[in-house]
Parts: C-alpha cells; sequence; structure tokens
C-alpha cells in the first residue's frame, strides 16, 4: 500500500507558512537592521507607533506601504508578506540582474566561474 506524502506535506508547509505573519517577518528584519519602529516609520512617512501596530498585526499595511516597507529594508515584499522563506539580499538580487542582462555567452561563463567556485567551497567543507 503506498500513502501520497503530497497533500500532507502540503498542508503542513502552508500551515507553516501561515503562522509567519507580516508582522513577524517585519519586525524580524527590523531588528536584525538594528533600527527602531521611529527610524523605520521615518523613513516610510509614518509615526513610529504606525511600524509598532504594524508588527502587532493590530493593522495591515497597504500593498503600496508592504512595498515601501520592503524597500527600505532592503527585503523582497515576497520575504516580507511570508511568501518565500528565502531572504535575498538587495545587492545579491541586483548582481543577479546584472548577469541576466549580459549576452548569453558571457552569462555562460560567469555561471561556470560560479559554478566551480561553489563545488570548491562544497568540497572544502566537508573536509
Amino acid at each position: 500500500m503506498y500513502i501520497c506524502l503530497k497533500p500532507l506535506l502540503t498542508v503542513v508547509f502552508n500551515t507553516f507558512m501561515k503562522s509567519i505573519t507580516f508582522g513577524k517577518r517585519l519586525t524580524e528584519v527590523r531588528k536584525n537592521k538594528k533600527m527602531s519602529q521611529d527610524e523605520v516609520g521615518k523613513l516610510v512617512g509614518v509615526h513610529g507607533a504606525v511600524i509598532g501596530r504594524y508588527e502587532r498585526e493590530e493593522v495591515k499595511p497597504s500593498i503600496e506601504m508592504a512595498t515601501q516597507l520592503a524597500e527600505v529594508l532592503e527585503v523582497s515584499l515576497d520575504y516580507l508578506v511570508g511568501s518565500t522563506d528565502i531572504l535575498l539580499e538587495k545587492n545579491i538580487v541586483s548582481k543577479i540582474i546584472d548577469i541576466q542582462k549580459l549576452k548569453e555567452s558571457d552569462r555562460q561563463h560567469v555561471f561556470a566561474l560560479l559554478d566551480a567556485f561553489l563545488k570548491q567551497t562544497k568540497l572544502q567543507s566537508i573536509m
């Protein structure tokens, strides 16, 4: 007898992702950046108390405000709203975009160098 785990894993994953709220992510990122609620508020044009209300889930920001917060905190909106657990730094995303703009042959060179470096790094971590 075979049991399909995909539906179960989907439910577990979705439940986990829903437990990571916008407010928790906002608090986490703000504290990691060592910024106060007032500092973040000033950068997006609201009082620090409003940032506190977002963090405590008392109110939800508009999509425009959420986007501004993501930009100010240099994280993706997907990360901030809990759609992904991958926290990409803004400078990494910028480099990826630059690579994507290269000619195909140049991109292949960059990928070959990157693959070789990553392989070497993995081997060194095993030893």
